[in-house]
């Protein structure tokens, strides 16, 4: 296990992950250079009164404020960026695209996606962190709302083609998406399965049939794979009418009534590795099978290569806010943005991307209850030799009608290890 010492020279309680780059990689946009908050751990704090800090003393210089006034003052019509032209509305993305009169391949279609369009790093206090039970810290917790708040005002809409996924081979000749070279090589595929799961919205059926048959359908999927874990799940459904409250204690994720609608990865170079560590050697947070492994089994258990893969099936075939993946290569050389989410005993990290014109997104237009889409969150092959992950979000599809049901489906979150 790698420790390091904390800012007052003792020994970390905890895992520590040493600052890890892919090959060609630009160094991270991030606090510390990109060093885990971990190693600013203060009496078993996991870091997490450091990345207060960092918090705190962001919004202290402004700088974000600036920007994103500065984006809601500028004059209607196209914000020019270093990238390329982004817009704060949506209409108006759709509107240049068509004066433009941008086309995509057969099965594809162009539209507005949401970026990041500042490369500063973002926190996030997150709803269960003590901070926010405790009267005499009033003023902080505004500065966080509000700092919050600003987040979406970060970000325009770019103009980007779709491609079908079910297509790649058109793109990648002899690379079909229902392979793991194609996970290798893009850092997305798509497998089939049939589920035995007859309530999604029941997260204990889903927990005790669901679970079992994604871990399953990896290890078919991947050759040599030794072990799979799925350890949490989303529904998202925005037309429920039934019980939408979360509630970890019961393993209960509740159901999102939203979609994001936003370019991120759920993990990066540091929490890929966290997140694996802390559910073999504490369980934590973990819906899935529990995990006792000490130390030195993690250790062993870690040295050999593992992924973290997200798998989305729908319930009924999606109409509308579809998911849309993009291909690895297309921003292996591009600088991720991370963004801090802090809890009491941790702080986790998700990444955010600035635009680039030559990204390279598919979908899975209508996809059905039988076809489940794979998107790579992580790998701890750094030589550049495979895909690290893929970045995502959701879009409007333009192709359905106005009364077009929203996206039914359960997305699961694993880990695989070889």
């Amino acid at each position: 296990m790698e420790r390091q010492e904390d800012t007052a020279g003792n020994e970390s309680s905890g895992y520590v992950p040493s600052l890890e780059l892919t090959a060609g990689q630009a160094p991270p946009v991030a606090a510390n250079g990109g060093v885990s908050f971990m190693s600013f751990e203060r009496d078993g704090d996991a870091g997490t009164g450091a990345a207060l800090e960092a918090a705190l003393d962001q919004i202290a210089r402004g700088t974000v404020r600036a920007f994103v006034d500065m984006l809601d003052t500028a004059p209607p019509g196209p914000i020019e960026t270093e990238w390329g032209p982004g817009f704060r509305e949506y209409d108006e993305c759709v509107a240049y695209i068509r004066e433009q009169g941008m086309e995509a391949p057969e099965g594809g279609v162009v539209l507005p996606l949401r970026y990041t369009v500042l490369e500063e790093p973002s926190y996030v206090v997150v709803s269960s962190n003590a901070l926010w039970d405790d009267p005499a810290r009033a003023e902080e917790q505004a500065l966080f709302r509000q700092a919050e708040a600003d987040l979406g005002r970060r970000c325009l809409y770019f103009p980007q083609v779709l491609r079908d996924a079910r297509r790649i081979g058109d793109y990648y000749p002899g690379l079909s998406p229902e392979t793991p070279e194609c996970m290798d090589r893009l850092g997305v595929a798509l497998a089939h399965h049939e589920s035995a799961c007859t309530n999604f919205y029941d997260s204990a059926e889903v927990e005790r049939v669901f679970y079992p048959e994604m871990e399953k359908l990896m290890l078919d999927f991947f050759p040599g794979a030794s072990d799979a874990l799925v350890y949490n799940h989303d529904i998202f459904d925005k037309d429920y009418e039934g019980d939408r409250t979360e509630d970890q204690a019961a393993k209960n994720p509740g159901v999102n009534a939203s979609y994001v609608n936003l370019v991120h990865n759920d993990l990066n170079d540091n929490s890929g590795r966290v997140r694996c560590r802390e559910l073999l050697t504490q369980n934590l947070r973990n819906f899935g099978r529990e995990q006792h492994y000490t130390e030195a089994e993690a250790d062993a258990k870690m040295a050999r290569r593992f992924m973290s893969i997200n798998l989305a099936k729908p319930m009924e075939t999606v109409e509308q806010y579809p998911f849309v993946l993009a291909a690895w290569p297309s921003f292996a050389d591009q600088p991720y943005i991370n963004n801090y989410r802090i809890y009491d005993d941790r702080v986790g990290e998700t990444t955010r991307f600035t635009y680039r014109p030559d990204h390279e997104w598919y979908w899975i237009p209508q996809q059905t209850p039988t076809e489940v889409s794979m998107l790579k969150c992580y790998d701890s092959v750094t030589d550049g030799s495979v895909s690290r992950w893929s970045f995502h979000s959701a879009c409007i599809d333009p192709t359905t009608p106005a009364d077009a049901r929203c996206r039914k489906n359960v997305v699961v979150r694993s880990y695989v290890f070889f």
